[in-house]
């Protein structure tokens, strides 16, 4: 069969141009999976520092948690989530920035009390373990080719349930309750991993501007922060040694 000359041509300019393209998004793509965890990694980073601080500043302890303000420092990081989520579209991304950074010392603060319930031998432990999980689900979510979009709508719902058992347990106090919920939020938060890591990759786009981009770096290092935090915490809950 012959072939058209100008089809080859063209095809070959085709093929040359997406190729152009492709590589052009793949390298934008990864420069801003790169911001997402450098941003995700600094605010875990300010959150312990903070919380240790906290932890072995008996004034600062006694004044957080013996005191009403601890309802203050434990809410104060949920009503930022709920802040940036509703209003990061209309923020500056310097505020947007800001904002996050206030929202990962304020976890850390609310964080502390963990350095007094657990040994800090086994809380180095569960972190690494955490990591560990963490960053192999996280590569598994952006490296696959399975669309993982009803894994999520299935792990909401096992968040929400997650969500309702705690506020259930808060009067009950059942020891087996809280194993239950513990167990099943790492099954929950280890599949959120991937998900968002997949999700965070889809919502990127080669054409967004700078202050865009960022914006959607910032949010994308909230969503993974909050998936790393409570993995670590229920994993902390099944394998911490208390002291």
């Amino acid at each position: 069969m012959a072939l058209d000359p100008r089809g080859s041509v063209f095809g070959q300019q085709r093929g040359q141009v997406g190729s152009a393209v492709d590589t052009t998004i793949d390298e934008g793509l990864r420069t801003h999976m790169l911001q997402v965890y450098n941003y995700m990694g600094c605010a875990l980073l300010l959150s312990g520092i903070v919380a240790y601080a906290v932890a072995h500043t008996p004034a600062l302890m006694q004044a957080i948690f013996g005191t009403p303000l601890m309802w203050v420092v434990m809410l104060a990081p949920l009503a930022m989530v709920f802040l940036l989520s509703a209003r990061i579209h209309k923020m500056s991304s310097g505020a947007a920035q800001a904002t996050f950074w206030i929202f990962a010392a304020l976890m850390g603060a609310s964080l502390a009390s963990i350095f007094v319930i657990y040994t800090q031998t086994s809380i180095v432990r569960v972190f690494m373990i955490t990591a560990v999980t963490f960053g192999a689900m996280s590569l598994w979510g952006y490296t696959t080719k399975k669309d993982l979009s009803g894994m999520g709508s299935f792990l909401m719902m096992g968040l929400i349930g997650i969500i309702v058992a705690s506020i259930v347990n808060l009067f009950l106090a059942s020891a087996m309750m809280h194993w239950v919920i513990s167990v099943i939020g790492v099954l929950v938060f280890t599949g959120l991993t991937a998900y968002d890591t997949q999700k965070i990759k889809e919502n990127y786009l080669a054409t967004d501007g700078a202050s865009t981009a960022n914006k959607k770096a910032i949010m994308g290092a909230l969503t993974l922060y909050l998936d790393f935090i409570n993995l670590f915490l229920m994993l902390l809950h099944l394998f911490g040694n208390r002291e």
